[in-house]
């Protein structure tokens, strides 16, 4: 293991000095280390971006401002570093495997999708009118729990205050709804 002054820089100095309160020792300290971090990101990132890397840099250096007030300067320094920077360096490689194992590598970008009017059209307005009949031929306290629940939004607690219902009674005229303008609405378009 290098000790400080083989790297040019005396790192334990400064940092006794950074904890006894000079804010300029602690700045100095932290633009030393910054080439040798990046070095060893550098060495286990080497295909990632350059912006990904500074994040993980970034993350070591505010590791080590969360504990500097740790560092025994009894012992030599790089050490600690290099431990805060392996852990680091773990978590971001775990991080980035989580990430990884959820992306699809392609060799094609995907195809555009055409544009497509999402708007409401008068070509959609048969299905609009569908809809309502299939609504008004619902049995009267479903279409009361439809409207409160779905249309006006409300948490079960209030449409059962308003509609004098039970918050079961609530939830399964709702789904009995749910149910049945699936089936007829299939139908209308089957």
């Amino acid at each position: 293991m290098r000790d400080d002054r083989e790297i040019g820089c005396d790192f334990s100095s400064l940092m006794a000095r950074a904890q006894a309160g000079d804010q300029e020792a602690y700045g100095a300290l932290l633009r030393a280390l910054l080439p040798l971090l990046r070095g060893l990101v550098g060495r286990h990132f080497w295909a990632c971006a350059r912006t990904d890397r500074e994040d993980v840099v970034q993350d070591i250096l505010l590791s080590l401002h969360l504990a500097r007030a740790t560092y025994d300067l009894r012992r030599p320094f790089l050490p600690w570093v290099l431990a805060i920077t392996h852990h680091r360096i773990v978590d971001a490689r775990r991080r980035a495997s989580r990430r990884w194992s959820h992306e699809i590598l392609t060799d094609s970008p995907p195809e555009p999708v055409p544009d497509v009017d999402t708007n409401f059209s008068e070509s959609s307005a048969g299905d609009v009118e569908v809809l309502r009949q299939a609504i008004a031929n619902l049995p009267r306290s479903q279409q009361q729990a439809l409207r409160l629940l779905k249309l006006e939004e409300m948490t079960l607690q209030e449409a059962a205050a308003q509609s004098g219902m039970s918050i079961s009674a609530l939830k399964a005229a709702t789904h009995r709804a749910m149910g049945t303008l699936r089936e007829r609405l299939a139908y209308a378009h089957g």
